[in-house]
């Protein structure tokens, strides 16, 4: 943080057009009462969801809903976009002072944000695993919206980190075998590490109990639907933003009863809403990264100051990129 004048600055990402982003300064005022002073020492980047803000791919329909909760600008450009967030509390709250705290906040060195915006990290898990957080939470969203049981062979199409995480809970019910199915050969070692077993999709198995989807892929969305056992579903985990999606909805779709289920981390299932919130779904996201395991996700890293320079291969579809993890400069000043 710098301060100029009376009023303290911070660095800030924005993505500013199509395939184009910097990093500005702006204003970081004091906090106040019920608010905490946060200096970032890492975030994560979502390749799923930035890669459609960089892109330039977010749909006008949804320039509202995909808002992040501590966005700047409005969509398309230029946006301040970001949520995963882990930093030092420097000032405010004595509740939090000098604790490691994971946000929904974007990329920026220094910011101001309420108190009950923060969730500790959990003693024992690093800050750097820490960014897996908000993933975590797609993840759990997605077994609440599948209903995986005990003994189930499930199948994961998809090997980012939303997919791997998804797999990664999926395996911990007890008697279940869980497949993860990526195009990429190189998947198969992560997946080991994690406990699941891994398939290219010419060899990915039949008669699952239950299929997730999480290539954002046409492909991808057909190699799941054929893993699908009859009367089974395929929960579709994938954001495709403003591109189109082809499904074979033909043949023996209707035969098999097969049924597509939408999962979406925006909401919480309507069955769980009068005794979930927000804030408990993600201290639990956070309790389910003690595993050293997990940071086999963390493939890459790059400075800060670097990232405008960076992120265009980082975004790149073809990039064999898990989470980057963005690091700051913690230090004085």
């Amino acid at each position: 943080m710098v301060v100029t004048g009376d009023t303290p600055l911070s660095q800030a990402l924005w993505y500013t057009g199509p395939a184009q982003c910097a990093i500005d300064v702006v204003p970081c005022g004091a906090p106040r009462a019920g608010e905490v002073l946060v200096q970032t020492l890492f975030s994560g980047i979502s390749r799923g969801t930035e890669g459609l803000v960089f892109r330039g791919e977010v749909p006008e329909s949804e320039w509202q809903r995909m808002r992040a909760p501590f966005q700047a600008g409005d969509f398309p450009y230029p946006v301040k976009y970001g949520y995963a967030n882990v930093g030092r509390v420097l000032e405010g709250d004595p509740d939090l002072a000098g604790r490691i705290v994971f946000s929904l906040y974007p990329h920026q060195s220094v910011f101001v944000l309420p108190s009950s915006a923060c969730v500790p990290v959990p003693a024992g898990i690093p800050a750097e695993r820490a960014v897996l957080a908000a993933n975590m939470e797609t993840a759990i969203n997605a077994l609440w919206d599948g209903k995986p049981s005990p003994g189930d062979h499930i199948c994961v199409v998809g090997g980012g980190v939303v997919g791997l995480l998804t797999a990664y809970l999926a395996s911990r019910l007890p008697g279940s075998r869980v497949t993860l199915v990526d195009t990429n050969a190189a998947r198969e070692e992560t997946a080991t590490d994690l406990g699941l077993n891994f398939a290219l999709p010419e060899h990915a198995p039949r008669d699952q109990d239950l299929v997730f989807h999480t290539s954002a892929s046409s492909a991808g969305l057909a190699t799941a639907l054929a893993c699908a056992g009859d009367g089974t579903s395929v929960v579709e985990m994938s954001w495709y933003g403003s591109r189109d999606v082809l499904a074979p909805l033909g043949a023996d779709f209707h035969c098999r009863r097969l049924k597509l289920v939408s999962s979406q981390v925006g909401t919480i299932p309507v069955e769980r809403q009068a005794r979930w919130t927000f804030r408990r779904r993600l201290e639990t996201a956070l309790s389910l990264l003690q595993d050293p395991a997990l940071d086999r996700l963390i493939s890459h890293r790059v400075d800060f100051p670097e990232l405008p320079a960076q992120l265009p291969e980082l975004l790149n579809k073809a990039s064999d990129v898990l989470t980057a993890l963005v690091v700051y400069d913690s230090g004085p000043g």
